[in-house]
C-alpha cells in the first residue's frame, strides 16, 4: 500500500505539472540585454558584453522617411563584441501603410539571416494617441506589417509594447499572441498582466534606463534558447 501510495502521488504530481499554464514553466532563467537608439549614438559595448549582457535591439527606421544615422555603427559594435543583435522599427501608423513601413524597415536594417547572431526584426508600437486609428484599424495596420515582414524573412517580428498601449489601441487583440514573439515594456520589479492572448514574454523591458544606454531587457530563458530565436 505505501508503494502503491507513493506511485499514485508520483502521477499525480507529474500530470498537475505538466498541466501548468506556460508561463510557470519557462521562467526558468534568462539572459539580460538592452535596447538603444540614436540618442545613445556611442555604447561601450565591449564594456556591456563584459558586464553579461548578451543582446541588444537597435533603433533602424520610423515611418517612410528616417533611418536611425547611429544604426549602422551601433549594429557592427555590437556585432564585433559578440552580441546577439536585431533592428526595430518604430511605428507611425497614422503616416502611411504597415505594408509600406515593414518594406522600409526591411530595406534599412530589419531584414534577418539564419546565422544565429540575428534577431527577428521588432515592431516598436507605442505611438500616443493610436496615431488617430480605432481599433479595428490598428489591428488591420499591424496585421498588414507582420505579414509583409513574414512573407519576406518566413520569421514573424517581434510585437513592442506596453499592456496599456494594446489594451487601448487594439481593444486587447490577441490574433497575434500565436504567431508573434512579445517584448512587453512592464517598468518595475515584476511583468505584471500580460495582454493580447499571450501567455508569457519573450523579452521583458524592466527599466527603462540601462547603465550602457537604452533600456534594460531580460529574454524569458537561457541562452541557448536566445539563440534558437536567433536562429529561427
Amino acid at each position: 500500500m505505501k508503494a502503491t501510495a507513493i506511485s499514485l502521488f508520483s502521477i499525480a504530481w507529474v500530470s498537475t505539472a505538466l498541466a501548468l499554464p506556460s508561463q510557470d514553466l519557462t521562467k526558468r532563467s534568462s539572459v539580460k540585454g538592452f535596447d538603444i537608439s540614436h540618442y545613445q549614438p556611442n555604447v561601450d559595448f565591449t564594456s556591456a558584453y563584459a558586464a553579461g549582457l548578451r543582446f541588444v535591439m537597435i533603433k533602424a527606421t520610423e515611418s517612410t522617411d528616417y533611418i536611425s544615422p547611429s544604426f549602422s555603427d551601433q549594429y557592427t559594435g555590437a556585432t564585433n563584441a559578440g552580441f546577439i543583435r536585431g533592428g526595430y522599427h518604430f511605428a507611425r501608423p497614422g503616416s502611411s501603410s504597415g505594408s509600406a513601413q515593414a518594406d522600409y524597415f526591411l530595406k534599412n536594417g530589419g531584414g534577418w539571416s539564419n546565422d544565429s547572431i540575428t534577431l527577428p526584426g521588432m515592431l516598436d508600437l507605442e505611438v500616443s494617441d493610436c496615431d488617430g486609428l480605432s481599433t479595428s484599424d490598428m489591428v488591420a495596420w499591424i496585421r498588414s506589417f507582420v505579414d509583409t515582414y513574414h512573407s519576406a524573412t518566413e520569421r514573424y517580428p517581434i510585437l513592442y509594447f506596453s499592456p496599456s498601449w494594446w489594451t487601448q489601441c487594439t481593444g486587447d487583440s490577441e490574433v497575434f499572441s500565436e504567431e508573434c514573439p512579445l517584448d512587453v515594456a512592464s517598468w518595475g520589479s515584476e511583468v505584471g498582466s500580460i495582454p493580447g492572448g499571450w501567455s508569457t514574454q519573450t523579452i521583458w523591458q524592466y527599466a527603462d534606463s540601462n547603465p550602457y544606454g537604452g533600456d534594460s531587457d531580460e529574454f524569458n530563458g537561457d541562452e541557448a534558447s536566445l539563440k534558437k530565436l536567433a536562429s529561427g
